[in-house]
């Protein structure tokens, strides 16, 4: 490789800004994938035929794949080239999502929203581990806090996508829509992030990759399908507690191999383990939030899909701004102000959302939408930048995988968590709205079950279960958001406590905490192995 195609370690790459602009978008295909599907699930229902527990996974094959894949994927790109595994990542993104829209089963559709799973896995850690070697330390964080705003659009923009599709199109436009987004992102990489080396230290860490990919694996399935079997299910205590003896035969493992794909002494850096943690409460909350938010639109507001997607875009559009303008923020008030102040406005919109009725006009909602969205976008970047300053440059990757595991887990484990609750008490709630006529029993499981059944009662009766059900399940949900507006003010004293008050300058290349005594890097080492 040439030295020119090397960039600089003080001013960067001469083609950052372009290069940033291409990955970018790699990450909007991924944020988009894993939101999309939301919208379509009626109709996956109707069209296959699909059941209740067909859908969940379905829903969450992705999600699965995609969280256990991320430490190997961030590993392999480190030691491969994070563009090869990229692009790699992009192309098996777009097979699968053609197959997908193909299936004609729903065993099929599961095992390809699986490999359309792990090729996002390829990508996400990848487009912010190359930020993180393309720009010099002055622009990194700007860099970071515009790839922070798009994977917050992107978010958003994913059921807007799958509504509008609907509106027009089958189940299977969802998956195709990947096709086109995936060729335009891959043909920008390709043009526009340059290749730069791997680092191959030693031989492939088989043992971790197996161990941290089965932990995840049954960690993120034990969160995700825990409310529908029973936390306390023999099957979730031994999913939770394999997960806990593989992820801990992975520390130990990585604390003694010679080339460790995860070196987990970083996790002692206290920056580090507060900031990733930060993370996750942030999408813990968001995602907690989101689950019943879109439904309250649908079912109890009357809004289409579309219609559905649009309500979210103030969230979008405030956390994009706020996001975008962040490392100014950070730069001037520092990163443990910045980050206590974005979950305390998270925690402020959160509040209001928790107060919301039946009647709530949607001004309000999307007033308050834009105070979580704005709240967020404080958030992301700043904590994003402190865990890779707090890392040796070359261990970046690493850094980055780590993120994205921690946020993966972070909304899983809302959603699941939130879910409960919400579930419980619009139980709770129905059942002492309707003390002398009960509901008939689908319609207690939840609000979209008791509006199909009131659509084949009479008016009376139709009428009187659907406002019962859509007032349950709206108090319901505002226990479920002031858990999420709790979870971000425990989420800002942290930051206030643990996080530094000036942003760390990054550790020099073979030393800090993930370091072992008498292993620093050489000069030529270094010069060697930086990207």
């Amino acid at each position: 490789m040439r030295n020119e195609d090397l960039p600089d370690p003080e001013s960067g790459h001469p083609r950052q800004k372009p290069a940033l602009a291409a990955l970018c978008l790699a990450l909007v295909v991924t944020t988009i994938d894993n939101t999309v599907l939301n919208t379509a699930l009626p109709a996956l229902a109707e069209a296959l035929p699909a059941s209740t527990a067909d859908l969940q996974w379905i829903n969450n094959a992705y999600t699965l794949v995609f969280a256990a894949m991320l430490i190997t994927a961030g590993s392999l790109g480190s030691r491969f080239g994070h563009r090869r595994t990229l692009t790699g990542g992009l192309a098996v993104l777009a097979l699968a999502s053609s197959a997908a829209a193909l299936s004609d089963s729903t065993g099929q559709l599961v095992v390809f929203r699986a490999l359309m799973g792990l090729g996002a896995a390829f990508v996400m850690p990848a487009t912010l581990s190359i930020i993180v070697a393309l720009f010099g330390p002055r622009e990194r964080g700007r860099a970071i806090a515009v790839w922070s705003a798009t994977a917050g659009i992107g978010i958003v923009v994913g059921p807007v996508t799958g509504g509008l599709l609907l509106d027009h199109f089958a189940w299977g436009s969802t998956f195709w829509i990947n096709v086109p987004l995936v060729a335009l992102a891959l043909t920008s990489v390709l043009l526009l992030v340059p290749a730069l080396p791997g680092r191959r230290t030693g031989r492939l860490d088989v043992p971790g990759l197996l161990l941290s990919a089965g932990g995840l694996a049954a960690l993120v399935d034990a969160v995700v399908q825990g409310p529908e079997r029973g936390w306390l299910t023999a099957t979730t205590l031994a999913e939770a507690a394999a997960s806990a003896v593989l992820l801990a035969a992975f520390t130990l493992w990585e604390l003694r191999t010679a080339h460790p794909m995860v070196d987990v002494r970083l996790f002692a850096d206290r920056t580090f383990s507060v900031a990733g943690g930060i993370l996750g409460i942030t999408f813990f909350a968001l995602f907690g939030m989101l689950f019943g938010y879109t439904q309250y639109l649908q079912l109890v507001h009357g809004f289409s899909p579309f219609e559905a997607g649009l309500g979210a875009l103030p969230f979008a559009l405030s956390m994009a701004a706020t996001a975008g303008t962040s490392d100014r923020t950070a730069a001037r008030f520092g990163p443990r102000n910045t980050v206590a102040a974005g979950l305390g406005v998270m925690a402020a919109g959160l509040g209001v959302l928790s107060l919301i009725t039946v009647t709530t006009p949607y001004a309000v909602l999307a007033l308050a939408m834009g105070v979580v969205g704005a709240g967020m976008g404080l958030v992301m970047a700043p904590a994003s930048t402190a865990t890779v300053a707090a890392v040796p440059r070359e261990k970046a990757p690493m850094a980055s995988s780590v993120n994205s595991v921690v946020r993966e887990l972070g909304g899983a484990l809302g959603i699941a968590v939130v879910g409960t609750v919400v579930s419980a008490s619009y139980r709770s709630q129905l059942a002492a709205a309707l003390p002398d006529a009960p509901a008939p029993a689908p319609a207690g499981a939840d609000l979209p079950s008791a509006h199909l059944v009131a659509a084949a009662l009479p008016p009376g009766p139709a009428d009187r279960l659907v406002a019962a059900a859509n007032e349950a399940f709206t108090t319901a949900l505002d226990h479920g958001t002031q858990l999420c507006a709790l979870v971000a003010l425990l989420g800002a004293a942290a930051a206030l406590a643990r996080l530094p008050r000036q942003q760390p300058a990054a550790p020099v290349p073979g030393t800090g905490p993930g370091t072992a005594p008498g292993q620093q890097d050489s000069p030529e080492r270094e010069k060697a192995s930086t990207p």
